[in-house]
């Protein structure tokens, strides 16, 4: 699983309590982030670098895109070249908004590249012609979360603003369109009122996630019928300390065991 930082750790957490037999490697892509200010070519080749690496490092059996800008850049590449199965986050979201709204005006919110790229317009477009959808870019959502301040003055009042086409489409559903927003959900809720129902990904994730993979025992019997334990790793391509710290607060202590990784190249030219 993999994202541009800590955005990504909403899915993990809906995997590992979903999933807890299942081994999880994470990846914070720290270093290169926020994601969503760059060209979607550029973020198409970070994506490709991370899920080659997890798939040759990790042998992993299937690759999450736990990234709403990584999914709308590249999620059909990804699972074109990798081999192994690919999910993102756009479906499983879209699916879920379309389940919750009651008047049928929906809303996302997402990054300028998210947004821009059109891939929540055409996921729609192509589930249903049913509803009306309006669309916002929230540039400064993902710094806030990487700061770690998710219910000061500030990030309210760039909230109210940027929020405001939504409230004036009278939308009744609102997806969160990128992992890091849920860790504003009381900033956002407050905004948009009571009526309007928030929708995360990654839940929805999750069980995409458990439908791809073999079915997994619940129980060791070489250990007294006590589930197995999972071994989770975290990857920071960094600052390793500000990972631990802010990933200690949005997950838990399972974060004080990230790792450190560098990429020693850039990301190969595309053929």
């Amino acid at each position: 699983m993999f994202d541009s930082g800590f955005g990504g750790l909403t899915v993990a957490r809906a995997v590992i309590d979903l999933l807890p037999t299942q081994a999880l490697v994470y990846v914070g892509d720290t270093g290169r982030y926020p994601y969503g200010p760059r060209p979607l070519e550029e973020v198409r080749d970070f994506a490709l670098q991370i899920g080659s690496w997890l798939v040759d490092q990790h042998q992993v059996e299937v690759v999450v895109v736990a990234c709403n800008t990584a999914s709308a850049a590249a999620l059909d590449e990804l699972a074109d070249r990798l081999g192994v199965p690919v999910i993102g986050v756009i479906d499983p979201g879209v699916r879920a908004m379309l389940s919750a709204t009651r008047s049928g005006h929906v809303g996302v919110i997402g990054t300028v590249g998210t947004i821009s790229s059109g891939a929540y317009q055409r996921t729609v477009a192509r589930m249903t012609d049913d509803v009306k959808l309006t669309c916002a870019a929230c540039p400064g959502f993902v710094e806030f979360v990487e700061r770690g301040d998710l219910r000061g003055d500030q990030v309210h009042v760039l909230a109210e603003r940027l929020l405001a086409p939504l409230q004036d489409a009278g939308v009744d559903t609102l997806l969160l369109g990128c992992t890091h927003y849920p860790f504003l959900a009381r900033t956002i809720a407050d905004v948009m009122g009571r009526d309007v129902v928030l929708v995360s990904s990654a839940d929805e994730t999750a069980f995409a996630l458990a439908a791809e993979l073999e079915p997994v025992p619940t129980t060791d019997p070489t250990s007294g019928g006590t589930a197995p334990v999972a071994r989770h790793r975290w990857f920071s391509s960094g600052d390793l300390g500000w990972f631990q710290s802010l990933g200690r607060q949005l997950l838990g202590p399972e974060l004080d065991q990230a790792e450190a990784l560098v990429w020693e190249t850039s990301p190969a030219p595309r053929p």
